[in-house]
């Protein structure tokens, strides 16, 4: 499934791009995400846990730098995981572009993603609320640290975001899925135009 969702942040783009080519600064922005090993360059192996309702997946995977474009600031990762109690994969590529907006930076974060097992059972929209709840929480981490670069401080001494709570996520996904069944529901319709 394929998934969009830009943010905006407070800091020159220049700025961003250098952060977000440093891979285990990003990783401690995301909740719940620990890069435990180096294994190259731009290559690393670490573990991913989430609750989502009853469901509490733990991966163990590798995230690594696919293409790097310093002079359009696009980003492609690609990360593969495998729930340790062998009830699912997941396999992501995860393309970051960056728009400068005058002193600001727009992060434009591209996700195609596909995952089998326990954690597929949920559902296209139910992912989709919980992947939004997460790059909620990663943006609002990220611009925490860049601001402690910004100045002048450990970005590292932010205290990192705890694992993604089923409950919080389960709570913010249900009023994201309401929130759609009412538009739906309740919402004047416009017919598409005919051709």
């Amino acid at each position: 499934m394929k998934l969009n969702q830009s943010f905006d942040v407070p800091q020159p783009v220049d700025q961003v791009w250098d952060f977000l080519g440093n891979l285990p600064l990003v990783a401690a922005c995301i909740p719940g995400a620990d890069l435990t090993n180096q294994v190259g360059d731009d290559e690393y192996h670490g573990d991913v846990i989430i609750s989502a309702g009853p469901v509490k997946l733990e991966f163990a995977g590798q995230v690594k730098i696919a293409s790097k474009d310093d002079a359009k600031k696009v980003l492609v990762l690609d990360g593969a995981g495998a729930d340790k109690k062998g009830r699912g994969n997941a396999e992501t590529q995860l393309t970051i572009g960056l728009q400068p907006l005058g002193g600001n930076t727009r992060v434009n974060i591209g996700m195609d993603l596909q995952i089998s097992g326990a954690a597929a059972q949920y559902g296209r929209g139910l992912v989709a609320d919980v992947t939004g709840v997460l790059v909620d929480q990663t943006a609002g981490s990220m611009k925490l640290r860049l601001a402690a670069i910004a100045d002048g401080r450990d970005p590292m001494a932010i205290d990192a975001p705890k694992s993604a709570s089923g409950i919080a996520i389960g709570i913010t996904a249900f009023f994201r899925a309401a929130k759609r069944v009412f538009a739906r529901f309740f919402l004047p319709y416009t017919a598409a135009p005919s051709r």
